[in-house]
């Protein structure tokens, strides 16, 4: 086939990562968090953070995402909304690294990049930071940008930080494919005119991928080096 997109933003938590609830759920385990009261904290920032527009400026998630408060004083702000299971303090340094100890790279979908970026597509990352650690290693063999939402104080689903990322790649949005776990995410990228694929697990996605970019399914296993 003919390939008309030239070009692949993707999200990274739980698309460059295994799932999201996975990588957390470790961490709530590990550290012996009540699970059922977090979840009901998160939900309720989440759930501002992406819906009503007049709460967003002062939400915890919407404010870490831009970069407009410092990740120790978020990790400040959730653990004393937390609990372990014995009813204990949550400790509030370093959380956000803990959180995130357990994503590592997804090799597939590295993979997938890497052979799109070889046949001459664009690729760029485009991630909502929660202050924490990227494989930045991993990068510059993946991408020709990294939009960083802390890093450019513009956050998904804004439509800004799509535009910042097309400019990135250089391409006009019906050039672009948009990949995402998050709906939200889908919709405001497929509003500026980009495709978008909702990302659910990296076999589906890469079959995805290679249809709309006329490019064969890649071999997965590689090892992940620069």
């Amino acid at each position: 086939m003919t390939a008309t997109y030239r070009g692949i933003i993707t999200d990274w938590g739980g698309v460059l990562t295994p799932p999201l609830r996975e990588g957390i759920g470790q961490w709530l385990e590990r550290e012996r968090i009540d699970v059922d009261h977090y979840l009901g904290v998160v939900r309720e920032w989440v759930e501002t953070a992406y819906g009503d527009v007049q709460n967003r400026p002062s939400n915890p998630v919407h404010l870490l995402e831009r970069g407009e408060i410092d990740p120790r004083e978020f990790e400040r702000l959730l653990a004393a909304e937390l609990r372990l299971v014995d009813g204990g303090v949550v400790p509030a340094e370093g959380m956000l690294d803990r959180m995130f100890h357990g994503f590592h790279p997804v090799t597939e979908m590295y993979d997938t990049l890497r052979a799109a970026r070889a046949s001459g597509l664009r690729t760029c990352l485009l991630s909502n930071s929660w202050g924490n650690s990227y494989p930045r290693d991993l990068f510059d063999a993946t991408f020709d940008a990294v939009v960083i939402s802390g890093e450019v104080r513009m956050r998904k689903p804004e439509p800004e930080i799509f535009s910042h990322a097309l400019e990135a790649v250089g391409l006009p949005a019906e050039e672009c494919v948009f990949i995402d776990d998050v709906e939200h995410n889908i919709v405001a990228a497929e509003a500026l005119g980009m495709v978008g694929v909702l990302h659910r697990t990296p076999a589906e996605t890469r079959e995805r991928v290679a249809e709309l970019c006329g490019m064969p399914v890649p071999s997965s296993g590689s090892a992940l080096t620069d």
